[in-house]
């Protein structure tokens, strides 16, 4: 066992979320970006994530929450934030692929975007997951371009909007609770 792997493990509670600092981030990139990697990979991939340099580089002001759930001393999921004028915005998500990952992250974002100053640009499965659970979405035109303000959208009504991002068009919609 490599000392730096000996530091994660005695540095990470069981089963409680845990910010990285961002000190310490360098040890945890190559982790963060796999299990970023993991969870993004049905669609494709993370546009901002392509390489684990990304997590202290490009996305060098992103905040990193992280959990261990089980026996060995790997993390098993990340949420990934940056503090923006309209409060906390989620920008990625990551697991090891485990149900109770995977569950244990939504849980823990979907808790968070229904307190103020919270929020997520969502499409596909993960939206209609946090619908399900009561986040709420922001479907005022008005709010949404003030959010998303520089950035070029195309309203499609109903809280639902195209934008480009990594040079594809998605089509998004903003949940929770921002400032």
């Amino acid at each position: 066992m490599k000392l730096t792997d000996i530091i994660k493990e005695m540095a990470l509670s069981k089963g409680q979320w845990q910010p990285i600092p961002s000190s310490e981030l360098k040890d945890y990139e190559e982790d963060i970006f796999n299990l970023i990697s993991k969870a993004y990979s049905p669609i494709g991939g993370h546009p901002n994530y392509k390489a684990p340099t990304d997590v202290t580089g490009a996305e060098g002001d992103a905040e990193y929450e992280v959990i261990d759930l089980d026996d060995d001393p790997d993390i098993d999921a990340v949420s990934v934030s940056k503090n923006k004028p309209a409060g906390k915005k989620f920008t990625a998500t990551g697991h090891d692929g485990s149900s109770q990952a995977k569950s244990k992250v939504v849980n823990h974002k979907a808790a968070l975007l229904k307190k103020p100053g919270h929020y997520v640009e969502v499409s596909g499965k993960i939206k209609d997951i946090f619908l399900a659970k009561g986040v709420e979405p922001i479907t005022d035109e008005e709010i949404v371009r003030k959010i998303l303000q520089g950035k070029d959208i195309e309203w499609l009504g109903n809280g639902e909007y195209k934008r480009a991002i990594g040079g594809q068009t998605h089509t998004k919609m903003l949940l929770g609770k921002p400032k």
